[in-house]
């Protein structure tokens, strides 16, 4: 099979089960916090045996190469925590599109850390995402589909998209280091950090919960990045940007089908926008004749 269509499957594969996560979160019936610290814990015994078997584990890790991946867990940590949150605030689909708000805070650190320009282009792609934000939390759900604290919800998305770009900015310094080894610390940074908080006094009792949280962590976690990283080792940037909106996609189908949310017409046109601006920005749509440049990144999700 052909390199690149092999790493299409792949990738495809990666998205669509990453858009099937909040389906797990909600049907869990777990705290968040619980939610995150197992979907941790079983993430890294899986990813441990990945990198045993992949023998990634021989090398030496330097001090700086596991603080710096550490920061980029804490940050991944927070991010898991707030979408999370933001599921049962805002729906799995509002939230999702507002949480694709990523490539462009990528974008505004660009510009204010490292001092990239920002062209007309790029203005113009913040400009609708923005516009997009506004339609979005202008209107009005019907009280039966999402919780009782719509706008909290649309912010715990926001800033856990912006913590996403934080944990890539981050991951950027680590080039070089194996990514399934990065990923590796992450999850054992949640661990860590997550365990004073979680209720580890009262685990869950039933089957369902157990294989829920397992799945998390095993599939959307280990298998995951197992599909996403080999598809990464395949694919031209412009394609792995491309197949990465197959992800909003599945979660707005599994909100719509295993919930029964449907978005209003305000809604619709607010998370088209805010996607519409992501797939420009990931993907380097060229507007008023300019060309833009902008790196493709992958970050634990």
């Amino acid at each position: 099979m052909d390199n690149t269509v092999r790493g299409t499957i792949e990738m495809s594969a990666a998205m669509a089960i990453l858009g099937t996560i909040g389906w797990f979160v909600v049907l869990s019936g777990q705290p968040i916090m619980d939610v995150v610290f197992w979907r941790c814990a079983f993430g890294a015994i899986t990813l441990l045996v990945i990198c045993a078997a992949l023998g990634l584990l021989r090398g030496r890790l330097s001090l700086r190469i596991i603080g710096i991946a550490a920061l980029g867990g804490a940050a991944i940590v927070i991010n898991w925590l707030l979408l999370f949150s933001s599921f049962s605030r805002a729906s799995i689909s509002i939230a999702t599109a507002v949480y694709n708000t990523q490539p462009l805070m990528l974008v505004g650190f660009g510009a204010f850390f490292f001092g990239e320009r920002l062209t007309l282009t790029k203005l113009t792609w913040l400009g609708i995402a923005f516009a997009g934000m506004v339609l979005i939390v202008q209107a009005t759900p019907d009280a039966g589909d999402v919780g009782t604290d719509y706008f909290t919800g649309i912010v715990m998305a926001l800033v856990a998209a912006f913590f996403w770009a934080v944990a890539a900015i981050v991951t950027k310094k680590l080039k070089g280091t194996p990514p399934q080894l990065i990923a590796l610390i992450q999850v054992c940074v949640g661990v860590v950090v997550l365990a004073p908080f979680a209720n580890l006094s009262q685990l869950p009792t039933d089957a369902w919960s157990w294989s829920m949280l397992a799945t998390l962590g095993i599939v959307h976690t280990g298998f995951m990045y197992i599909l996403m990283y080999g598809a990464i080792q395949k694919l031209p940037t412009h394609l792995q940007g491309s197949l990465s909106f197959i992800y909003p996609v599945v979660a707005i189908l599994v909100d719509v089908i295993a919930f029964g949310h449907r978005l209003h017409p305000t809604q619709i046109a607010g998370a088209a926008a805010i996607l519409i601006a992501a797939a420009g920005m990931n993907l380097g749509w060229t507007l008023w004749r300019a060309k833009p440049s902008i790196e493709g990144s992958q970050a634990i999700k």
